[in-house]
């Protein structure tokens, strides 16, 4: 890993052109629609009376494949997504222009056996007006790249969760294609397509991209405590705490304390934990 190269990356903006059918697309894949009889998950997934799921923020203004490149010196085949947040300033429209641009804020080493953190910002604008849209924070882990020494930036902050049972509890199956479908949002890394590649990086077939968990979570919270309002979601934060197969079943253990919500989903099937320290403030 090239860490001095990564710090001063030559990121420059990135202009998305996205449609209706491009919202409807990602509301399809972060399961909504699963009831199509639900009018209230009709608005995500049918153009008459559109919104937009609030967590499509992640899939635009995507800087494009920069851990690829070999001047990052990053072993992309092992990278996994560990934490995302957004901070939504308004809705976002059913179809716009944005303009976006990436940096990195952070790189931390968590020793060889560990990786290395990576953590990145990314601010997307309606380029007709100029107006900030959303605020993005991802940390990657570099899962090849540990043993560095680098110390560069903080580590993000962590939610902690509230002590005591959930106070609503959620189950969502996914789908056996669920990545195959998240991946026509933009992010086509093989990992989630090639059993063949997945084996090599050491999972027993492909997993679900971390951020298409994050629309779910996202989904969820949606569904139980905003009346699927997507105004409602001022900010979203949460960590990958393991990866995730398609076709599992999430449990999804919510808490709500005045504007803040709380949450952590787990595998049904395996009994692990795939999200946690995950955090929700309502507008």
């Amino acid at each position: 890993m090239n860490v001095d190269r990564l710090l001063e990356w030559p990121f420059q903006d990135v202009w998305q052109t996205y449609t209706v059918r491009d919202s409807l697309l990602y509301a399809l894949s972060v399961g909504f629609g699963s009831d199509p009889t639900d009018a209230e998950q009709l608005r995500y997934v049918f153009e008459k009376d559109q919104r937009v799921v609030p967590s499509m923020a992640v899939v635009l203004g995507h800087p494009g494949p920069y851990v690829t490149d070999p001047a990052a010196g990053i072993d992309f085949r092992k990278i996994v997504y560990a934490e995302q947040s957004m901070e939504l300033l308004r809705p976002l429209p059913p179809a716009a222009t944005v303009r976006a641009r990436e940096r990195v804020v952070a790189v931390l080493d968590k020793g060889a056996d560990k990786g290395t953190l990576l953590r990145t910002e990314r601010r997307i604008l309606d380029d007709a007006s100029g107006e900030l849209l959303a605020v993005l924070n991802a940390t990657l882990m570099c899962r090849g790249d540990g043993g560095n020494g680098a110390s560069h930036g903080e580590a993000s902050p962590l939610h902690r969760m509230p002590d005591g049972e959930p106070q609503r509890i959620v189950e969502m199956a996914t789908l056996p294609q669920a990545a195959l479908l998240y991946r026509l949002n933009g992010d086509t890394n093989p990992l989630h397509a090639d059993p063949e590649l997945a084996r090599r990086a050491g999972f027993e077939r492909p997993i679900l991209h971390g951020l298409c968990s994050y629309g779910l979570a996202v989904n969820v919270l949606l569904k139980t405590w905003c009346d699927y309002d997507a105004a409602r979601i001022a900010s979203v934060r949460a960590r990958f705490s393991a990866p995730v197969y398609p076709g599992e079943t999430l449990i999804f253990e919510t808490w709500r304390d005045g504007q803040t919500l709380s949450f952590r989903a787990l595998s049904k099937e395996r009994g692990v934990k795939v999200l946690d320290n995950g955090c929700a403030l309502l507008r």
